[in-house]
């Protein structure tokens, strides 16, 4: 009898050893998850991945090489909209900082505001907000410049590059100067309407986009 209770406790024993042993691996585990960074691109069609499947947008693609790279270290958040423009953004991003509360925010906007030929100061002024409101949730902010068509003129075209350049000095964040640098003008990586790059321009965006996203991790 006395061995029939001893081996009941010994395999009593065991078994509160494997389930302590398995919620001590969870919790162990529970921090890596819960430290992997955010990063939260706010772009226009452009990083929206405009007449691509979703899994081929370069969005998509730098979660993937993140996921190679840094495994479980990096979360991917595209809160993109085709046609977004810097006003449409400035009225968004509150709740998107809530809900993400990203490390690192990526702004892709100003292309619509200028096709639309919307003051330079305004837009400016909106790309400053959006820095701003970003900066104040401690997060990290990158901006990707763009550019215009020259028939827009060259003194309109000009003052919308300033734009990137004046806020990224003043807000001291990085910038990618164009962010369709070798993709722009190239009609083989552009869709049918010569404004979204197409499937095959994606990992070119990302090759270029990159590196300013990596310097920030």
């Amino acid at each position: 009898m006395r061995t029939y209770i001893q081996n009941r406790m010994q395999k009593h024993t065991q078994k509160f050893s494997l389930v302590l042993g398995f919620a001590l691996l969870s919790l162990s585990l529970t921090p890596m998850l819960a430290s992997a960074k955010t990063i939260m691109i706010v772009g226009d069609s452009l990083s929206a991945g405009y007449g691509l499947q979703p899994q081929q947008g370069w969005v998509n693609l730098l979660q993937k090489r993140l996921d190679q790279q840094y495994p479980k270290q990096h979360k991917v958040v595209n809160a993109s909209v085709s046609g977004e423009t810097t006003s449409g953004a400035l009225a968004r991003l509150p709740k998107l900082l809530q809900t993400h509360k990203p490390h690192i925010v990526v702004i892709e906007l100003g292309g619509n505001d200028g096709l639309r030929g919307q003051p330079p100061k305004m837009i400016e002024s909106n790309l400053a907000k959006l820095i701003q409101q970003s900066q104040k949730t401690k997060a990290e902010v990158i901006v990707f410049g763009m550019k215009i068509p020259p028939n827009y003129g060259t003194a309109y075209s000009k003052a919308f590059e300033n734009n990137y350049k004046t806020v990224s000095q003043t807000y001291k964040v990085k910038l990618l100067p164009f962010f369709l640098e070798g993709v722009a003008g190239n009609k083989s990586l552009m869709q049918a309407d010569q404004i979204h790059p197409n499937a095959k321009a994606q990992p070119k965006i990302l090759d270029h986009a990159y590196p300013i996203i990596k310097s920030t991790l």
